[in-house]
Order: structure tokens, then C-alpha cells, then sequence
């Protein structure tokens, strides 16, 4: 057998108790997005609380505007994670079974959809309480990398989103049909652990590059800076390891068996890399209001 890594035999859920006939369990998955969500709020709170980090000093919220708006972003998350899942990956599935649309429970989350609710509820809020966008996204954007890091490795805990086969030494070899479903395989099947490129890419140099330009370069002073440099990172990382990422099965045929969402003559673009374009092009829009400000 090829050089590979055999999947460390996690549990998905890290305990589960029965009270009252009713099963109570956490998962890891669950635990990720709480983790995240309150190291954002950890890091928004921190620089809010620091004049000299913003220009005027005047800093994008307040203490109490920080703790204010988590919960529209815990909202904003789920709703619109999973409706851009329904919708960006899963559309007619989900139109034939609309009551399946917020079973969230039964799995199912799009960060890119998580992403757009987010961008929403910033502009409701900001608009309300008549706060500086620009700023307000640099804010923002320096608190995602965080739930995209736990994120990304409660997937990998998970064995899902795993990535294309591989032969390098440090493929994974997951359980279950990811295992068995390489087109020629006599032995078990190796894979990219692409969740781990996305921690690493997206989450922690990302997150770290984000907060050493807050803190130790001065990138408050120039609003939109943070959220063009998180908009470009996020897109071009994310655009880079799609192309050794399985991807989802529904993409995939006789006539595209690399899953291709748009494609021709054998080349092509998987739906993750079409979401990125979007990105992109939002991060060169922050970059010009960056350098208007500056």
C-alpha cells in the first residue's frame, strides 16, 4: 500500500447524555461554531477598546455595539449558511422537500451562504445604528478566520469535505465511502485532507496576517483595508485548494466525473471556485475604498 495516514478514530460527538427519554449531545461541529464565535468576539472587544488602533481614534463600535451585534451574527450564520447550501448546492433536492430546508440538524451548512447573511446583517445594523461600514467590515472580517479554523478541523473530525485522491505521503485515508470510491482502487483510498489546507490557508495565516495588520501596521487607519485583504485571501485560498477537493456528489456524473459546475471540453470550474469569483471581486471593491481613504 501507498504512503498514506489511516483517520485517527474520533467520535464525532464529544459526549452525549440521556435525560427524560430526550438524547443531549455536543459535537465537535457544534463546539467549532461556538468557539469561533467567541474568539471573534474576544478579538472585536479587544480592538474597540484600543483608540489608538483606529484613526481619530474613533473605533468602528463600541463595547456594547460588539456584544449587540453577536447575536445577529449567530442569526445571520445559521439562517444563512443553510440557505446557501439549499440554494448554491442542493436547489432541487430541497424545492421538492421544502420542510427539509431547515433541518439543519440533518447536516448541510455553506459558508459562503453564512457569509452573505453575515455581509446582510452588517449593513441592517450599521445602517440602525448609523456606524461606519467601512470600518465597521474591517471590524467584521478580522473576527471570521477564527470559525473558519475550528470550522475547517470539525470537518476533518468529521471525515467530510474530504479531498481528490492523492498519492502524496501525507493522504488521509478516511472511512467510509471515501475510502472505497477511488476509480481504480485495488486498496484503500487515500485523500487530500483538504479541511486541513483550508485551517491552515483560511483560518490561521489568514486570521494571523488580519490581526498582525490591525495591531502592528496600522490597517484601522485605512478603512476597508482588513476586509479587502480578507475578501482576497479568503478567495484565493479557497479557489486554490477546490482544486484538490471532493466535490459534492451531485456535481458528479459519467459526463463530469471531476464535479465540475461549469465546465467544457474537459475544463472546468467546481461550484466552490464560481462562489470565489464573488469574493474577489468584493475584495478589489474594499481595496479601492482602502486607497480612497488612505
Amino acid at each position: 500500500m501507498q504512503a498514506s495516514i489511516l483517520f485517527p478514530n474520533i467520535a464525532p460527538e464529544i459526549f452525549s447524555l440521556t435525560v427524560g427519554g430526550i438524547n443531549i449531545a455536543l459535537r465537535w461541529y457544534a463546539l467549532a461554531y461556538i468557539a469561533g464565535i467567541l474568539l471573534g468576539w474576544f478579538l472585536a472587544r479587544q480592538a474597540v477598546t484600543q483608540p489608538k488602533l483606529w484613526r481619530n481614534g474613533q473605533a468602528a463600535m463600541s463595547r456594547e455595539n460588539v456584544d449587540d451585534f453577536i447575536l445577529w451574527v449567530v442569526i445571520a450564520v445559521i439562517l444563512g449558511g443553510r440557505l446557501g447550501y439549499v440554494f448554491f448546492y442542493q436547489p432541487s433536492q430541497y424545492l421538492q422537500n421544502p420542510e427539509q430546508i431547515l433541518a439543519i440538524w440533518r447536516g448541510g451548512m455553506s459558508f459562503h451562504g453564512g457569509l452573505i447573511g453575515v455581509i446582510c446583517a452588517a449593513w441592517l445594523y450599521t445602517g440602525r445604528y448609523k456606524l461606519n461600514r467601512l470600518s465597521a467590515a474591517d471590524l467584521i472580517t478580522l473576527c471570521v478566520p477564527p470559525g473558519l479554523l475550528f470550522g475547517r478541523l470539525a470537518n476533518f473530525i468529521n471525515a467530510e469535505l474530504w479531498g481528490r485522491p492523492t498519492q502524496l505521503p501525507w493522504g488521509v485515508v478516511f472511512p467510509g465511502d471515501a475510502a472505497q470510491s477511488c476509480a481504480t482502487a485495488t486498496e484503500l483510498c487515500a485523500r487530500h485532507p483538504s479541511q486541513i489546507y483550508e485551517a491552515l490557508l483560511e483560518g490561521l495565516i489568514l486570521g494571523g496576517i488580519l490581526v498582525w495588520l490591525a495591531w502592528r501596521r496600522g490597517a484601522f487607519h485605512r478603512p476597508g483595508f482588513i476586509a479587502a485583504v480578507f475578501f482576497l485571501g479568503y478567495g484565493l485560498s479557497r479557489f486554490a485548494v477546490e482544486f484538490v477537493r471532493q466535490p459534492d456528489p451531485q456535481f458528479i456524473s459519467a459526463a463530469n466525473p471531476l464535479g465540475f459546475a461549469l465546465h467544457i471540453s474537459g475544463y472546468g470550474v467546481t461550484m466552490g471556485q464560481v462562489l470565489c469569483v464573488p469574493m474577489l471581486l468584493v475584495g478589489i471593491w474594499f481595496l479601492k475604498q482602502a486607497r480612497k481613504s488612505a
